[in-house]
């Protein structure tokens, strides 16, 4: 099969596409035959190695552990381990894999669920991390309920273009941040509010406003400007917002909320996405009932995986990349 792989860390650039053995899947793994692949953000950080701590977590110190990039995936099942009781080849499905920026992949079956009916491959490959990075950020640590402020920073990115959704379908009246090519878009997903960042505060008219609840995903702005835009007892979610710092790549603000959470009436919080079934279900009942739709910038072949990675990183994509390994097929 061909697949995408680096043995060094680095660029996009280094990336090259090569004919690779098919993987085998583990016993309560899946072996899926992929249509399509998302790009989240977290791709570009197992692409250079950075931050550091990413490598002493096990990725490998020097080079890549593993030569195999890309998590999100949408496919059909081809064959599963002795453990997968439900899965079965010819199930079409959605979620978190290894290495899918190739043609096959695995994925354990607790991280797959059906494809939503009416969307296609490529859309069903974009919810995977970043739709449950936008649903939990808002729902599980954010407590978002109706009538809610709720402000979302970086609202045209991968997380961001499902955050805004995910929080009008909660009921919130939202105001979106994004720069001015992308303002059109994050409207059209249901944002109440835009502001553009190029003109205005990062977080709205020198903090005139204030929010319920921010899910701060860009911009990297500091802890107390997010305070000075919440309410008194308003919670502040970060998700987002790397540097291009080499050790700690502007982890160390969360590191910081998290120091001076207890002491404060705000809630000032960070997290990281949780990959399970059950919430990719509830994705997939969104999308179903119409109230959620993946928002792809546009699509690349598996060849050209690296220029999708250089658009990302230059900040240009208005939603979702997608990498197309194989031509998809109608739902």
């Amino acid at each position: 099969m061909k697949a995408i792989v680096h043995h060094t860390y680095g660029p996009a650039g280094l990336l090259e596409l090569r004919e690779v053995e098919r993987p085998r899947p583990a016993d309560d793994e899946a072996l899926v035959r992929v249509h399509a692949a998302g790009i989240d953000r977290g791709v570009l950080h197992f692409m250079t190695g950075l931050p550091y701590p990413l490598r002493l977590a096990g990725n490998g110190i020097r080079t890549p552990k593993s030569p195999y990039l890309g998590r999100e995936l949408a496919g059909v099942v081809e064959e599963v381990g002795s453990k997968v009781t439900d899965l079965r080849p010819g199930d079409e499905v959605f979620g978190i894999g290894e290495g899918t920026f190739a043609e096959h992949a695995c994925a354990k079956a607790a991280k797959l669920a059906p494809k939503p009916v009416n969307l296609t491959f490529p859309q069903a490959a974009a919810l995977g991390v970043s739709g449950l990075t936008a649903l939990q950020g808002l729902r599980d640590h954010g407590r978002i309920e109706p009538g809610r402020h709720v402000l979302i920073t970086g609202a045209s990115g991968g997380v961001g273009t499902f955050a805004v959704q995910l929080a009008a379908a909660f009921g919130a009246e939202v105001t979106a941040v994004c720069r001015t090519s992308k303002t059109d878009l994050v409207h059209s997903l249901g944002a109440d509010h835009v502001i553009d960042h190029t003109r205005e505060d990062l977080l709205g008219a020198q903090g005139k406003h204030r929010y319920d609840v921010i899910l701060d995903l860009a911009g990297n702005p500091s802890l107390s400007r997010l305070r000075h835009a919440l309410t008194p007892k308003g919670t502040a979610v970060i998700g987002g917002g790397e540097t291009s710092g080499r050790w700690l790549g502007g982890y160390d603000r969360q590191l910081r909320a998290s120091l001076l959470n207890p002491f404060v009436a705000q809630q000032l919080k960070s997290y990281i996405c949780t990959e399970k079934r059950e919430d990719l279900l509830v994705l997939k009942e969104l999308c179903e009932a119409g109230k959620l739709t993946p928002s792809i910038d546009r699509t690349y072949p598996l060849a050209e995986t690296a220029a999708a990675l250089q658009h990302l990183e230059q900040g240009r994509a208005r939603g979702k990349l997608v990498v197309v390994p194989l031509a998809p097929t109608t739902p």
